[in-house]
């Protein structure tokens, strides 16, 4: 398939730059997997479209203040490092921008205990050191930090929230960045499908006979590296770390037995659910075409570079709950696995004509 085939259209002035002052006050398109039928709603209208005995599978990541900014340490260049995963003994996976100017054995410095945070290290000493330990491609870089406390509070004050570059605006409440329910910390990214939820919303979804459960996902390059080759066949995704849980296994279990649907909150908990489909799902495998083949989900973790495009069966999720994606972005593909490129294609153009707010801010989508 060609990348081509997931492009579309879109007017720059409907990306949203600002989350909504209310989290459920996002508009909700619904499509219908099996007939293409569209709706248009509010996203407090979701409750309509679940049942007594549906699970909700959210992802409760936490993202870091992963983005700092510093200066080469013998030049004054400066310099923008993003966290992507961290590789342990205060080694991390980073983008680097301008990545050209930082080769192996260069050195960062980030803020000053006598200046303002993100001066050059001659105005007073570094609160925050790196060296380039390894290059890699599209600006990747393997960074080893130096520094005097808690690495986590230093972060906590020179980081900022890891934005995308879509958004222009400042944003001033970071936890608008976070899901209500987010607990582990490691993502360089929001499951932004779940920033639609309130903890109230949330409540009154289980009142309705709604199970909630958890897994984790910590978002990193793969969210962030574009598609930059002609077939989407060819590309390869970058791994990222999943856990889901023992109490998360046994409400699918238990989901799947009584003929209630698996709903994935998001890209990255579809991404978690298939990838335990296929690693920790007993009776199937890569080469399992049938969701009925599936028998019972075990607990595990590791790391997944599962890629869903058209063709790629889903075996575990019925129902995903997502935002507006980029134009050929892996998203997109992953989305139209479900639905059909055409009718997510048909969906999308309907939701630039009814003017809905696109992407990590944005409005919601149910495909059902």
């Amino acid at each position: 398939m060609d990348v081509e085939l997931f492009n579309y259209h879109l007017p720059e002035e409907l990306i949203a730059q600002t989350p909504l002052k209310n989290r459920t006050h996002s508009r909700l398109m619904t499509l219908d997997k099996q007939t293409g039928r569209i709706g248009h709603h509010l996203f407090e209208q979701l409750e309509s479209y679940l049942k007594a005995g549906d699970l909700l599978v959210l992802n409760d990541t936490r993202v870091i203040p992963a983005r700092l900014f510093g200066y080469k340490a013998d030049t004054g260049a400066k310099a923008e490092v993003l966290l992507l995963k961290s590789l342990g003994e205060d080694r991390w996976e980073v983008l680097l921008r301008p990545a050209k100017r930082f080769k192996e054995g260069s050195r960062i410095e980030f803020g000053s205990g006598d200046a303002s945070e993100g001066a050059p290290a001659s105005a007073g000493q570094p609160l925050l050191t790196a060296v380039v330990e390894q290059a890699g491609e599209m600006g990747s870089r393997v960074l080893r930090f130096e520094y005097q406390g808690i690495f986590n509070e230093i972060l906590d004050r020179l980081g900022q929230m890891p934005l995308p570059p879509y958004i222009k605006e400042r944003l001033e409440d970071r936890e608008r960045y976070q899901t209500v329910y987010a607990k582990h910390e490691g993502s360089a990214a929001a499951p932004t499908a779940g920033l639609h939820f309130t903890t109230e919303y949330l409540e009154r979804l289980q009142r309705q006979g709604v199970r909630i459960a958890y897994v984790t996902l910590h978002v990193g390059l793969g969210t962030f590296r574009p598609v930059s080759v002609d077939r989407v066949e060819e590309h390869e995704m970058h791994a990222e770390y999943y856990s889901l849980p023992r109490e998360t296994a046994d409400a699918i279990n238990e989901t799947r037995a009584s003929g209630g649907r698996v709903i994935a909150v998001g890209t990255t908990s579809a991404r978690t659910l298939e990838t335990a489909a296929r690693v920790c799902g007993l009776g199937a495998g890569p080469m399992v075409q049938d969701k009925e083949a599936l028998q019972e989900i075990q607990a595990c973790s590791g790391w997944t570079d599962i890629f869903l495009y058209p063709g790629v069966p889903f075996l575990l999720v019925d129902a995903l709950l997502t935002n507006f994606h980029l134009p050929k972005s892996t998203l997109m593909m992953l989305i139209s696995a479900m639905a059909g490129r055409e009718r997510i294609l048909k969906a999308y153009e309907e939701a630039v004509q009814h003017k809905y707010r696109f992407f990590s801010f944005g409005d919601a989508m149910f495909i059902y």
